[in-house]
């Protein structure tokens, strides 16, 4: 098939350029020399691992683990935005059904998987999402997102019939990271000495959203990237990651990108926008990508959780002082989602918006 033709709409399908065994990139996936991945630089960084949490001595601990665990969470936020929890009650032999499916849905054929187009503008269904020019640079990567919660965020239409068990699989699995997400907001409540409900009771109904991204092995990977430096607009990520994927994930840390090294079965937690402002900075988000691998594909899937698009969202008056001013505007944050995802992925640059100086 003649490069030309591997289109959905005006967007290349990056796992049917797989197939042709091209040696070529085609010039919209090559990055700008200062954007390439130098994996020399992030290979002599891996001594820089992002903290472990512990969920369960969070949750069944004695003082002392508890405490422990709480300033390991008040750490990764303050200093890294990222951290890894294990031990996290999600079930594992879910884990694994979320995978095959989300799998099974990406080697499908193409035909298939077009019956599920993601719209311009928008972040659900199968394509590309945060393209918006025919002259932007493209992410080796193809996505499949659907909205969960509230229910009438939800698009049936997008919600696929093959394979045949994927959306009872994605219901369970939403339901079990929608309750970690809860929990850990407590947690990170509690290292900011505000009491633990305050996020819980200020997100009304928490929007969620599930994005499964699949990453093809790329014959350069040193000219592309597999998604573009971003923060996400969330409260909090859930990332899985992929058990026989190569390493993807890297995170901008002292202007070094910094890959993130999986461990089995651990689930991957990061901190968003909405969690910034919330805290007026002390806890931020933090830009991060994806790479591709030359000879392996790489498969993750994202849980997004954030406040109802009713509330309105500005720094909790705990956390403004004198020595703290106030940081960021107060905002509706449906009219945030809207703003992000009618941007394209650029680093921190959606988080403008909320600042106060903003115009």
């Amino acid at each position: 098939m003649p490069v030309s033709e591997i289109k959905v709409g005006h967007i290349y399908d990056v796992q049917e350029l797989r197939k042709t065994t091209i040696s070529r990139i085609p010039e919209r996936f090559i990055r700008d020399s200062t954007e390439r991945p130098d994996f020399d630089k992030a290979i002599a960084s891996t001594n820089n691992n992002i903290p472990v949490v512990d969920f369960s001595k969070l949750c069944k601990g004695n003082r002392d683990e508890l405490c422990g665990e709480l300033l390991k969470i008040k750490y990764s936020c303050e200093e890294w935005g990222f951290f890894q929890v294990i031990n996290h009650e999600v079930n594992l032999e879910l884990l694994e059904k979320i995978e095959k499916v989300a799998m099974e849905f990406f080697l499908m054929p193409l035909e298939e998987k077009q019956k599920y187009p993601m719209i311009p503008g928008t972040v659900q269904g199968y394509g590309q999402a945060f393209v918006f020019s025919e002259n932007q640079k493209l992410d080796w990567c193809n996505m499949f997102a659907l909205g969960l919660e509230p229910q009438h965020l939800r698009n049936p239409k997008l919600w696929p019939t093959k394979p045949s068990n994927f959306s009872e699989t994605a219901e369970i699995y939403s339901r079990e990271i929608r309750e970690l997400c809860k929990n850990l907001l407590k947690y990170i409540a509690m290292t900011l000495g505000c009491k633990d409900d305050v996020f819980e009771k200020m997100f009304g109904v928490a929007v969620q959203a599930i994005r499964m991204n699949y990453y093809p092995a790329c014959p350069r990977p040193d000219l592309v990237l597999g998604l573009s430096p971003h923060s996400d607009g969330s409260a909090l990520t859930v990332l899985q990651q992929g058990k026989d994927s190569s390493v993807g994930l890297q995170i901008l840390r002292n202007n070094v990108w910094v890959p993130v090294h999986p461990i089995p079965n651990a689930l991957v937690i990061n901190i968003g926008d909405t969690i910034e402002v919330l805290t007026n900075g002390r806890y931020k988000s933090v830009e991060h990508r994806a790479v591709t691998h030359k000879e392996k594909d790489r498969l993750s899937i994202v849980t997004f959780y954030a406040p109802s698009y009713e509330i309105e969202v500005e720094p909790l008056q705990e956390l403004v002082d004198d020595k703290n001013p106030c940081k960021y505007r107060r905002y509706n944050h449906g009219d945030y989602s809207k703003h992000y995802v009618t941007n394209k992925l650029q680093g921190k640059k959606t988080l403008e918006f909320a600042k106060i100086n903003y115009v």
